[in-house]
């Protein structure tokens, strides 16, 4: 669909349809009205304007975001290796796009910030129920994070199954246990609740696949695909630590959290681990 709107008279091109009985399809379909009316400010500080929306963006990327996985999730489990890589390069584009999204965060000074900040309340980016469905597809699974949702039923429902389900590397796994490679019992018959561990015998079937790229070309390319997505939520995080050094140092983070400290450790940490470590090995 063309987002210009050029002068139709001007153009000499032909006249749209103008007159609609109702709303525009347009407005039908993408729901802009209310898009553009859910910003509900809390101070008069023009900068909150920049920081809601920016927010409100960053919940829709995660929403498209965990739509892709899940489907490449499912597709895995029905060993369709080429449905499942296409939704994991879309998501590529996603992470970039939410990625970008700290830029215009990304230069507040701490005077920019706290002249807002006090709007936010108990208010943190910890409690967004949809990236935490981002991080447990991602296998950083806590039952801990479904308590700050008990006050809503359908979305700690969501959670709560999103937490018993298998994510994206359980998929993953179970996939190459299928083709014969010795993924242990113990890492496939896991509590899924809990957070993924790295395995040194998962390390291995990694680099035993890499090791025949050829032969295993498929799985390489499955393989990439995923590094390529732990490398931008890697980025993710780093964006947001930096972001959140800058305006407002080692304060304490809004939520309660420990703010840049606890952002640092989540900093260090890898998704799909053995992914990067069996490269030693190959």
């Amino acid at each position: 669909m063309s987002t210009n709107h050029p002068d139709p008279e001007a153009t000499g091109a032909e006249t749209p349809h103008l007159d609609f009985a109702g709303t525009t399809p347009y407005e039908d379909y993408v729901q802009a009205d209310v898009l553009t009316h859910l910003q509900h400010l809390r101070s008069d500080d023009p900068g909150e304007m920049v920081f809601l929306v920016t927010t409100q963006v960053m919940e829709l990327w995660f929403t498209v975001i965990v739509h892709e996985w899940e489907t490449a999730a499912h597709a895995l489990r029905e060993d369709r290796i080429p449905v499942a890589r296409d939704a994991l390069k879309r998501s590529l584009r996603e992470l970039e796009a939410l990625n970008a999204s700290w830029k215009p965060l990304a230069g507040l000074t701490p005077a920019q910030f706290n002249s807002y900040r006090g709007s936010l309340g108990e208010g943190s980016g910890f409690q967004s129920a949809m990236y935490r469905r981002m991080e447990f597809l991602l296998g950083d699974k806590s039952a801990s994070m479904l308590v700050p949702h008990r006050g809503a039923p359908r979305v700690h429902a969501e959670l709560e199954k999103a937490l018993h389900e298998p994510g994206l590397y359980d998929e993953t796994l179970a996939l190459l246990a299928r083709c014969g490679y010795a993924v242990p019992q113990s890492v496939l018959e896991r509590d899924l609740s809990q957070k993924y561990e790295p395995s040194p015998a998962v390390e291995a079937v990694w680099a035993e696949i890499y090791a025949d790229a050829d032969q295993n070309a498929e799985l390489v390319r499955l393989g990439e695909v995923l590094t390529d997505v732990g490398e931008l939520v890697w980025r993710w995080r780093n964006d947001h630590l930096t972001a959140t050094r800058r305006a407002m140092g080692s304060k304490t983070g809004t939520g309660g959290s420990a703010g840049v400290a606890w952002l640092e450790k989540r900093a260090t940490k890898s998704v799909f681990p053995e992914l990067w470590t069996a490269r030693s090995h190959v």
